[in-house]
C-alpha cells in the first residue's frame, strides 16, 4: 500500500483540511492523501479534480457529501462515497446569502456567498452527473449511508445506477470512530 494515492473531495462548507483529512492521514501514514479546497463554482471544481487525476492518478477517490456527488463524477476510478448529496443545490436554495467555512482553506478566505447564479450553476452540473456512469464504474463505486442522516438521503438515486452500498450507524458528518471502524477497512480492501 505504499505509495498509493487516494483524492479526498471535501463537503460544502468544508475544506481540504477538515478533520476528517487529519484523521485519514492519522489512519493511514502509508498512504498519499491529496485533499484540495474546491473552489466554490462547481464548474471551476470539477475542473481542479480532473486535473488532479489526470496529473497525480489516485488510485481511490473519497468523496464525502457534496463531495460525493463530485467524486461520482470521476469516471475510471475506484470510488467511495459517504452520504452523497446529489442535488447541492436544493440545500443552498434554502440558504441564500453568506456562509462561513467550517476550516481553514489554502487561500485564507473564510466566507463564501450562495447566490441564485451559484445555485443554477450546480442545478447544471447535478442535471447531467449520472450520464457517464460506466460498467467500471458501476463495478468499482461503493457507498456509505449513515442510518441517522437528516441531512442528506440520496440512497435511492444512488441505487438507480449503482449496487454496492452499505448502511452505518452515523449520522452526516463523519466522525473518528465510523472512519476507523467502517470506511478505513474499506480503503485498506479496495485500494
Amino acid at each position: 500500500m505504499t505509495n498509493k494515492k487516494i483524492l479526498y473531495i471535501h463537503g460544502l462548507s468544508s475544506s481540504g483540511a477538515s478533520s476528517t483529512v487529519v484523521s485519514l492521514r492519522q489512519l493511514l501514514p502509508e498512504l498519499i492523501v491529496l485533499s484540495p479546497d474546491l473552489p466554490i463554482n462547481p464548474f471551476d471544481a470539477l475542473e481542479l479534480l480532473h486535473d488532479i487525476c489526470q496529473t497525480e492518478k489516485p488510485d481511490l477517490i473519497i468523496g464525502t457529501s457534496m463531495g460525493g456527488m463530485f467524486a461520482q463524477q470521476m469516471h475510471g476510478y475506484k470510488k467511495i462515497l459517504v452520504n452523497p448529496a446529489f442535488h447541492v443545490s436544493e440545500f443552498m436554495r434554502m440558504n441564500i446569502g453568506v456562509q462561513s467555512f467550517m476550516n481553514p482553506r489554502v487561500d485564507g478566505v473564510n466566507q463564501y456567498d450562495i447566490t441564485p447564479e451559484l445555485c443554477d450553476a450546480y442545478q447544471a452540473i447535478e442535471k447531467n452527473q449520472f450520464k457517464e456512469v460506466t460498467p467500471f464504474d458501476k463495478d468499482n463505486t461503493y457507498a456509505f449511508f449513515g442510518d441517522k442522516d437528516e441531512l442528506v438521503n440520496c440512497k435511492d438515486e444512488y441505487l438507480a445506477y449503482y449496487t454496492n452500498y452499505e448502511i452505518f450507524d452515523g449520522e452526516h458528518r463523519l466522525n473518528y470512530d465510523v472512519l476507523n471502524n467502517v470506511i478505513v477497512p474499506y480503503i485498506k480492501q479496495a485500494i
